[in-house]
């Protein structure tokens, strides 16, 4: 009898912390609720003053949150400053002189850890300041998933090869997002996050004087600022029609051949997508609904929860 009842308790205490671990690996809209009550409102006011001073500031908090989930999953480790004895992801390829945000996420954190002490994660506020962006730029709104916890690590190598290269043909992007456990229509509608924001020269240089599949016009208007030779962190907005408006004219511009990035107007040269594309362009409802939606979905990429991980003290800096 004592053996079984051994067995039992063993069973039972086995049952308990499989319950445990699978209820740690859920995310919550409610998570902070209790433990910090304020601190989506006071993420949501530093972001709202960011993007009042520089409207860009929204697109490059987004983009945060996106290379942040690409690579490890969503876990921050984009924020880790390189040291002596440690690489982070910031000369990544997709990232050197291209990412920005930093100092705002710093001053986010410094104002969550005024009000709770190491309760609220940077992962947490990478996706949380992603969704008042979109918002402060009169875009959709969402409930964010939250309970996320901090890396201790990064991976250089991974950031190098699982973020999607502008250069990238349409099977290269699905396939990119299908590694990452996200359908094709998360691609595309994610990808209308280039609704907002800029991007380098050396990012479009190739497209506007190589490729048959743009608007003549569109191109060469772009030369001026993007000459053949030298000037490859000269800026260009993603949508020249409304650049700091989230809206659906990224995907008309596509339908335009007014894709600024060749990984852009892939999404509408003859492909699977092309029904897509031309149902965002012409119902923006529709595309803010699948665009919340993928954003949810690529913020559950293997996020750390539970006593996984820490909660940063410093956002560029592990404990």
């Amino acid at each position: 009898m004592a053996s079984n009842s051994l067995s039992s308790s063993s069973l039972a205490l086995s049952m308990f912390l499989l319950v445990l671990a699978i209820a740690s690996a859920q995310l919550s809209s409610t998570f902070y609720d209790t433990s910090c009550p304020n601190a989506l409102s006071t993420i949501k006011a530093a972001v709202d003053a960011a993007v009042a001073n520089e409207q860009r500031m929204g697109a490059s908090l987004l983009r945060l949150h996106f290379h942040d989930c690409f690579v490890q999953g969503c876990d921050g480790s984009i924020l880790l400053d390189d040291t002596s004895t440690f690489t982070g992801e910031k000369t990544a390829g997709p990232n050197a002189n291209s990412v920005r945000g930093f100092d705002v996420v710093d001053t986010i954190k410094s104002q969550v850890e005024a009000i709770c002490n190491q309760t609220v994660s940077c992962a947490d506020i990478l996706a949380v300041a992603a969704r008042d962006s979109v918002v402060a730029l009169g875009g959709p709104s969402w409930d964010v998933q939250l309970g996320r916890r901090d890396s201790t690590t990064a991976s250089l190598s991974e950031a190098n090869s699982d973020i999607p290269s502008p250069a990238s043909d349409l099977n290269t992007l699905i396939s990119a997002y299908a590694k990452k456990g996200l359908s094709t229509t998360d691609m595309v509608a994610l990808s209308g996050a280039h609704t907002i924001g800029q991007a380098r020269c050396t990012t479009f240089r190739t497209r506007i004087y190589n490729e048959s599949n743009i608007d003549s016009s569109f191109a060469n208007s772009l030369k001026f600022s993007c000459p053949s030779v030298g000037g490859d962190d000269n800026l260009s907005p993603l949508d020249l029609q409304t650049p700091t408006v989230f809206d659906n004219e990224y995907y008309k511009n596509l339908i335009n051949n007014e894709g600024l990035l060749h990984s852009d107007q892939q999404l509408f040269n003859n492909g699977s997508t092309d029904a897509l594309v031309s149902s965002y362009a012409t119902n923006p409802n529709y595309f803010w609904t699948d665009f919340a939606n993928a954003i949810l979905n690529m913020g559950t990429i293997t996020p750390l929860t539970g006593i996984q991980g820490e909660i940063r003290l410093n956002c560029r800096t592990i404990n």
